[in-house]
């Protein structure tokens, strides 16, 4: 039901058919019979660019690569496992990590990195596929980047946002309790400080103080804080 050109090359005379099977190896003699080779035939892949045309030829015949806008997979499905056993090993034997499994009654050589498919589109001398590939490549890492920082800073903000809950919450609870006033000084003008400006961060809470504090030194006043509000709930005094 698909539309797709499929183009056929007919040799009508049997004897030319004869040579060009036996010149690409599928046919053999053995003992005055002919018989069929269901492998790669070696003397026809000897040389690199011949294990380019045999590689382009194969996928041609029974080759596939998925949208890349879904997911990265290229594969060759065939008949036979000592078949799939040689390509794979050719499509290998340019550094690639090509794989095989079963599927049903055919044996099937996949890949399934973007990258390594780039490779084998440049092995088989598919230019213009690998650039449309690369294109689309490009694009989802560019996606995928930024879905990644996006979600690392919101898990920040989440962070810091509820750090301030939470200090805003035992801030409140020490006031309604036993009085800020009672804090140490220090700490009181902090709790003061987180009060009126909730929405700061450590940093810019530090500046707001009358001796500017540092990060570092913010955080360390508010875990005070902290202890002191967990004392309290525990009942275990008002804390110093």
């Amino acid at each position: 039901g698909k539309r797709r050109r499929i183009y056929l090359l007919l040799i009508r005379n049997a004897f030319d058919a004869a040579r060009v099977l036996m010149a690409t190896g599928i046919l053999h003699k053995d003992r005055e019979q002919t018989v069929t080779f269901d492998r790669i035939y070696p003397p026809v892949t000897a040389a690199v660019c011949c294990r380019r045309a045999y590689l382009r030829g194969a996928f041609l015949a029974s080759g596939s690569v998925n949208n890349p806008e879904k997911n990265y997979h290229l594969e060759f499905v065939v008949n036979s496992p000592l078949l799939a056993a040689d390509l794979q090993e050719m499509v290998n034997s340019f550094g690639l990590e090509a794989k095989t499994v079963a599927r049903k009654d055919h044996e099937v050589i996949y890949l399934k990195e973007g990258e390594q498919i780039v490779d084998l589109l440049n092995v088989m001398e598919a230019h213009l596929a690998l650039m449309e590939l690369e294109n689309v490549r490009i694009v989802k890492e560019m996606r995928n980047d930024i879905n990644r920082k996006v979600n690392c800073e919101t898990a920040n903000l989440n962070k810091v946002v509820g750090a301030a809950v939470k200090q805003l919450e035992d801030i409140m609870f020490i006031q309604s309790t036993m009085g800020l006033q009672k804090l140490p000084p220090q700490l009181a003008e902090l709790a003061e400080a987180r009060l009126q400006y909730p929405e700061k961060s450590l940093k810019e809470l530090g500046s707001c103080l009358s001796e500017p504090l540092g990060k570092s030194g913010v955080n360390h006043r508010l875990r005070k804080i902290s202890a002191i509000a967990e004392t309290l709930r525990e009942g275990k005094g008002e804390g110093k």
